[in-house]
């Protein structure tokens, strides 16, 4: 009894004793196996509705998980008492360190969640010599106990972007409260029908209050954002309608003028390495880096025409006043009438129906940056697990990654 006395000194175990302990050999390793049995005198409470009961209806045995002790991994024998409660029936009896069916003690589970936040769930239950089905339930538990339902009140500008989920080009929608920086809601897919639960959720009410509601140009996200939110403003960010027009016009651009110089090997070269000198912003670039991008825009005036009209572009978005777009847009769009290159024509005439998600930036001065890094954050939390088969458990990762600031 004076060893299980040193033991019980740990503490942790309220309501139970340490009545002995022995070592058991298991898989090349040693187990410290402790026997807890109720302290005597002890008011027992009943799990239902926490009142004090005397009555025991039985009593089992069971086997419980606990922190390691120095080197050796700990396992509880526990007589658990199920209480006869006049106003529940029988009940197991309340533990502040152990849950209801629980076969890990709640500082174990403690110690798991923290390790998973950090690293991944296998990681986890390797450290605690665990299987990693019950270090993902624990963490799961854990999660959604910290989390609760999302709080939607007060929702105001929201961000909306994509993120790849899967390889196959399977998408997941991300929605982020752009004041407070907290993801309010993810989701598989990107199609009207799969974003269309988030503004369900927000209810009419809060979808009324919506002021603002930053994307990329996509037509799932506008429509469903203009039907649920009629007073919300659509904004388009700058970095996707900037890609979008290299991928689409610049490149197009430089690959015809490549073409057209096959006789000419040296300045074919030049034109073909030019890509990234042509897509980047000019204050990027260093000395030599400018050099070579005057000396490719000086051969070929389309290629000078149409970097020329992406900085003109991307100008709009900085413009003051409402008044100002207007004729600065009205001046784009003439310029790429008149420009006579067929790719630049092209996607001014698809461009032009997207004028009022560009305008907006003028009285909403939003973008996707936050939810860009916020993707960036989503691609290290798959990476970190190589990857989630449950979505809901996922998708509860990013949130607590991401649970925002106070008002």
């Amino acid at each position: 009894m004076a060893d299980g006395d040193c033991i019980a000194q740990l503490g942790g175990w309220a309501g139970y004793r340490v009545a002995g302990w022995r070592h058991e050999p298991r898989a090349a390793r040693r187990w410290l196996i402790l026997e807890l049995t109720p302290a005597p005198d002890q008011v027992r409470c009943c799990s239902g509705c926490g009142e004090a009961v005397e009555a025991i209806h039985d009593r089992t045995v069971r086997r419980i998980r606990d922190l390691s002790l120095f080197e050796d991994p700990v396992e509880l024998e526990v007589e658990r008492l199920r209480l006869a409660c006049p106003r529940c029936g029988p009940r197991l009896e309340q533990l502040d360190w152990l849950e209801r069916y629980a076969r890990v003690t709640r500082r174990l589970a403690d110690s798991v969640a923290r390790l998973c936040t950090a690293t991944s769930v296998r990681y986890a239950a390797h450290w605690h010599d665990i299987d990693w089905k019950t270090a993902k339930a624990i963490d799961f538990r854990t999660l959604e106990r910290r989390m609760g339902p999302i709080d939607l009140d007060g929702v105001r500008r929201i961000a909306m972007d994509e993120f790849a989920i899967q390889k196959g080009h399977r998408y997941a929608t991300v929605v982020v409260d752009v004041e407070r920086k907290r993801v309010l809601w993810v989701g598989r897919g990107r199609s009207r029908a799969e974003v269309r639960p988030f503004f369900e959720l927000l209810g009419p009410e809060r979808c009324a209050q919506v002021q603002a509601v930053a994307m990329d140009m996509n037509t799932a996200y506008d429509l469903e954002v203009r039907q649920h939110c009629p007073d919300a403003r659509v904004v388009y960010d700058l970095f996707h309608v900037i890609a979008k027009y290299g991928r689409e016009v610049i490149s197009r651009v430089r690959v015809d003028a490549a073409n057209q110089l096959r006789h000419d090997r040296p300045a074919r070269r030049v034109v073909k390495r030019s890509h990234w000198l042509l897509l980047r912003n000019p204050g990027n670039l260093k000395d030599n880096e400018q050099i070579r991008l005057a000396e490719v825009l000086e051969a070929n005036q389309s290629l000078m025409g149409v970097y020329v009209m992406k900085e003109q572009l991307k100008a709009l978005w900085n413009v003051p006043t409402a008044w100002a777009w207007r004729r600065a847009w009205k001046q784009w769009l003439r310029h790429a009438r008149e420009s006579g290159i067929p790719t630049l024509m092209h996607f001014a005439k698809c461009l032009r129906p997207y004028w009022r998600g560009i305008l907006s930036r003028v009285r909403w001065p939003m973008h996707t940056g936050l939810v860009e890094g916020i993707n960036n954050r989503i691609k290290v939390i798959k990476r970190i697990a190589y990857g989630y088969r449950d979505d809901a458990y996922f998708f509860l990762k990013i949130r607590a990654a991401f649970p925002g600031i106070g008002r």
